[in-house]
């Protein structure tokens, strides 16, 4: 039930240009709850996303979906009545993020308006309602449950009520952490780099190039390369380097930047088209080479980092925020995330990583290490292996934070449900006959189902 709900809110708020732009002959109110209505075109339309995101549709779909249409609108209906609150910041962030994803999925914003036949201001303002109703439906489900809490007791008791023979089974799982440190060029090879860029940027200005011929030939970014190095970005995404970001958004339509460097290397960049806060624009990277003298003052780098690790005179989180050039390691303290969160399987790991796994015990550092890192650049790191578990059946001593989610999770939800047994009572429904016999529907609304 659970997943099925999240997937609910996720879809009231999620575009479907097919949902949006064609039009159903035949249409009518499904359920009411409430002031608010199901269209039969909505519950079509929601299975029809669900099957085009990839997601898997439940046996009965549309038996169980309007179930879960209809207690969304019973959360939003109470959300509005407690007056929970809703950013209109957040919503506006949401639908400049949603609209950025399909621009690029259709290949910029003229091809994504041509299809949708409605502008991009039309489109954000189809989908600010939906997109304001899942977020109320997820706060008022979060208010119900922001209570819940979990006992060592309860834990137990949920444990043991599984059947043993339905206990899965987990392969190797390990916490590692690592501090990474990128060799810098020497000055030498940084100047020969910039040097190329002036030159390529001196051939496109003299029209001798085209600037999409120069990054083909040229950018060491395999990202956009063989696009001619086209990206589309947007002036408040955070994701793009700051220093490549304002650079770009400094540039006129047509212009071309002079050399400019960001945490990947050194750029040029052309400003294609500008709208707003979007553009397009074109780059071309080059990476100054690294010599292996280079690597080794890395290396000693870390050696000494190391060497304070294990003599206790730093911990492992301190010297990750102090010396760790890995962006993505600043938000985890350093630790690989998998898809079980703070903790990688075997398989998850780049394979040059494993052999220097066996070496260590849970607890050790292991000696600098070269590898390749963001966008194949070359890069040095030690690991620390915090812990290691060995293929098990689950337990309460191995697994005691995923059962204890498990537990927490299946609280919350019987909260969920014993509200909906109390306030769905509290609203008008209305439950068309074709639906009246659904098992679902039948057993969450037994009142509104004439027998």
């Amino acid at each position: 039930m659970r997943k099925l709900t999240v997937l609910l809110i996720l879809s009231m708020a999620s575009f479907s240009l097919h949902a949006q732009t064609a039009k159903l002959l035949a249409d009518k109110i499904v359920a009411i709850v409430g002031d608010k209505i199901v269209l039969r075109s909505d519950l079509v339309n929601y299975i029809d996303d669900l099957k085009r995101q990839g997601n898997e549709v439940p046996p009965n779909a549309e038996c169980v979906l309007l179930e879960k249409m209809m207690q969304d609108k019973a959360l939003i209906l109470q959300a509005e009545k407690d007056s929970l609150p809703v950013s209109e910041e957040d919503i506006e962030a949401e639908l400049d993020q949603r609209v950025r994803y399909f621009i690029m999925q259709y290949g910029g914003k003229e091809a994504f308006e041509q299809i949708a036949g409605r502008t991009i201001y039309q489109v954000k303002e189809d989908f600010r309602k939906s997109i304001k109703e899942g977020r109320l439906a997820k706060a008022m489900r979060d208010k119900i449950i922001e209570n819940a809490k979990i006992t060592p007791n309860e834990v137990r008791d949920y444990f043991q009520k599984i059947p043993k023979d339905s206990l899965p089974f987990y392969e190797t799982e390990l916490v590692i952490g690592q501090i990474v440190v990128n060799p810098k060029a020497g000055r030498e090879l940084e100047k020969f780099a910039q040097d190329e860029l002036a030159d390529y940027r001196k051939q496109i200005e003299a029209g001798q190039k085209a600037f999409e011929t120069m990054a083909r030939l040229y950018s060491e970014d395999p990202g956009s390369k063989q696009g001619g190095g086209r990206y589309e970005i947007n002036k408040n995404e955070k994701t793009w380097d700051p220093d490549f970001k304002n650079a770009a958004f400094r540039l006129k339509e047509g212009q071309i930047s002079p050399v400019i460097k960001s945490k990947f290397g050194y750029h040029i960049i052309q400003m294609v088209s500008r709208n707003g806060d979007d553009a397009v624009i074109r780059h071309i990277l080059r990476v100054p080479q690294i010599l292996d003298e280079d690597i080794d003052v890395s290396k000693t780098k870390l050696d000494s980092v190391r060497s304070k690790l294990i003599a206790g005179t730093i911990s492992f989180g301190e010297a990750v925020d102090k010396f760790s050039e890995d962006q993505n390691s600043k938000f985890t303290a350093g630790i690989l995330t998998g898809q079980g969160g703070n903790y990688v399987t075997i398989d998850e790991l780049d394979k040059d990583l494993v052999p220097y796994l066996d070496k260590l015990k849970a607890g050790e550092f292991s000696q600098p290490m070269v590898f390749k890192g963001e966008q194949e650049k070359t890069a040095v790191r030690i690991v620390h292996l915090q812990s290691k578990t060995e293929p098990h059946r689950e337990n309460l001593r191995d697994d005691y934070d995923k059962i204890s989610q498990r537990a927490l999770s299946e609280k919350r939800e019987k909260l969920v449900e014993k509200w909906f047994a109390e306030k769905l009572p509290t609203f008008y429904v209305m439950i068309d006959k074709d639906f009246q016999q659904c098992e679902s529907i039948q057993k969450q609304f037994p009142q509104f189902v004439t027998k």
